[in-house]
């Protein structure tokens, strides 16, 4: 599946598991999470991934499936779940991990707070935020 089949599909308001699936890689008889597809989902160059996951550029393309690698990404989609569940949108989410600026944490986006180890506490956030709204 190349970038513009998963955008569109994405853009098509596709399930949280229908982009799971997509982020599948088929290369591997283990279940692991595709870097290429992930960074080609949330339109990200390689390069911008590996730092993010706090890897060397090679390690995507020569051993996708290291743990670290597979932990980072496991993490991303966790929050990228959570903001899925919390607003009902693949595409709404998305946007919201890489674009917007949180207050709370010192206008940092969740995409930098996870790359940062603090994946809890955005978790912590978005529930705190659905609490709210359904007191409201």
């Amino acid at each position: 599946m190349n970038s513009t089949a998963i955008a569109d599909d994405i853009a098509q308001g596709e399930s949280f598991e229908q982009f799971m699936n997509s982020l599948r890689d088929p290369a591997f008889a283990a279940p692991i999470v595709s870097a290429r597809r992930y960074s080609e989902a949330l339109h990200i160059d390689m390069q911008t991934l590996a730092k993010q996951a706090g890897v060397h550029r090679n390690t995507l393309s020569r051993t996708p499936a290291s743990e670290s690698v597979q932990r980072f990404l496991r993490e991303a989609l966790r929050v990228i779940r959570a903001a899925t569940d919390a607003n009902g949108c693949v595409q709404h989410a998305l946007f919201w991990y890489r674009n917007e600026p949180l207050s709370e944490f010192e206008y940092k986006t969740a995409e930098q707070l996870v790359s940062g180890g603090r994946t809890e506490d955005v978790l912590r956030y978005i529930v705190s935020v659905e609490t709210r709204a359904a007191a409201a």
